[in-house]
């Protein structure tokens, strides 16, 4: 049973702060330094300050609490007066074309992956889970939300919304991407119960913040003696939900980089592939023919697009090969599985915890940045393909079975300092059904 429930957020003031414009960040696992400098340079108050704080060793954690103390008794943050549940829009555009992202943010009520409530679908790494239990555990808070996603075929929670979307937004702010991040306020305590109600019997799937959410269940086990009741802050977490129904949920691939492989031949390799693969070598063509063409490819079969040495194959798997792939059958059916099962680790000896390492792997998420890769002298192999959908997630996730690392890249990402939600052991959660 998913739990939901309505909280008092942390948000800027602008009166104090200025324009969100200039306050909001990407997620801390996307900036690099380059980028946090130019962002902490936009404002004093910019978020990447307290998501990504400077600081040598821990002291940086604790930098970043007395920051967010600072802020708060400066007014520079305030927390709201009342119990909301916080519609969230994201406007942006790909390839041309414009989309509207729309969901929600609430507490969830924290579970562990083996109740089958909140559901993971990618591995983890251990180093960006105690970065962010570190930094959770000074600053008392948790500075963004996980990404999760719910079946609602009729859009019965987006209705509890239609009033409040109707009007202008409480907040509202551009990030450097191009997206347009819109924040309305439902207040009504009747209009939350029954969204808690509709999701009351739902599975919520991790779509993006595997690492903050298992981040929050041992903030939650650390804390839980300082509770006073089972409906305490602690036993929950901080979630955007969206419906696996919206229109403008977009998924997009992650593309494999390999590198620094000793002794590594393309036509020898090609040749090993042929026992699983069908192979062809293509022409050059343009990078949107080159695409398409792999997508025609993979509404038949589990297919990706090889470039190397100056050429470029197209690969798909052979019809029954996909038995030599343990696990159920829709994981047998994706496409990033059997490149990680067959190629990466059968073929090319990468295993997991090189994978982990990224020893003799990167990702890349731009295609025609991943083929200009493949020209490099020190790259052997680039594997282009095509995006996950959202039913493949659900039927490997239901299925018990979990994807290799960026599987999915669900865009764009959430933005930073839109919303805080503190955690405060003698807190009690507002009743959500």
């Amino acid at each position: 049973m998913a739990e939901i429930a309505p909280f008092r957020a942390v948000l800027y003031d602008p009166a104090r702060a200025g324009s969100l414009d200039q306050l909001l960040a990407p997620p801390y696992d996307v900036v690099s330094e380059t980028e946090r400098a130019r962002l902490a340079a936009k404002s004093p108050y910019n978020f990447v300050r307290l998501d990504l704080p400077e600081g040598d060793g821990d002291a940086k954690y604790a930098n970043a609490a007395r920051e967010l103390s600072r802020w708060l008794e400066q007014g520079v943050l305030r927390r709201d007066d009342r119990p909301a549940m916080y519609r969230y829009h994201q406007r942006f555009a790909v390839d041309g074309k414009e989309f509207t992202r729309k969901g929600f943010v609430c507490r969830v009520r924290l579970r562990r992956y083996e109740e089958r409530v909140v559901l993971p679908h990618e591995r983890t790494l251990s180093g960006p889970r105690l970065d962010r239990l570190k930094l959770t555990r000074a600053c008392r808070a948790y500075l963004s939300q996980v990404f999760s996603l719910y079946a609602d075929p009729s859009h019965r929670v987006d209705a509890e919304f239609a009033a409040v979307e109707s009007q202008a937004p409480d907040v509202e702010g551009r990030t450097d991407d191009g997206t347009v991040h819109r924040g309305w306020r439902l207040t009504d305590p009747a209009a939350q119960r029954r969204i808690a109600s509709a999701l009351a019997d739902a599975k919520l799937y991790i779509a993006d913040g595997h690492h903050r959410y298992e981040t929050m269940l041992a903030v939650r086990d650390e804390l839980r003696p300082q509770a006073r009741s089972p409906r305490s802050a602690v036993e929950y977490g901080s979630m955007f939900l969206t419906s696996m129904e919206d229109p403008g949920l977009v998924v997009l691939p992650t593309h494999r980089v390999v590198h620094g492989l000793r002794g590594f031949d393309i036509d020898a390799f090609v040749q090993r592939l042929r026992t699983r693969f069908d192979v062809e070598e293509l022409r050059a063509a343009a990078t949107e023919a080159l695409r398409s063409r792999l997508a025609s490819a993979g509404r038949k079969s589990p297919s990706f697009v090889l470039a190397g040495a100056a050429r470029t194959f197209l690969l798909s798997l052979r019809p029954g090969q996909e038995s030599a792939i343990a696990g159920a059958e829709p994981l047998r059916k994706l496409d990033v599985a059997v490149l990680h099962l067959l190629i990466l680790e059968e073929l090319l000896g990468i295993d997991r915890a090189a994978q982990e390492r990224q020893t003799n792997l990167r990702y890349v998420k731009d295609f025609a940045l991943a083929l200009e890769e493949a020209r490099r002298s020190d790259v052997q192999a680039v594997f282009l393909l095509n995006p996950t959908a959202v039913t493949q997630m659900k039927a490997v996730v239901d299925a018990g079975e979990i994807m290799p690392q960026k599987t999915t890249y669900f865009f764009p990402k959430l933005a930073s300092g839109l919303l805080v939600d503190p955690i405060e052991p003698k807190e009690e959660v507002v009743e959500g059904t």
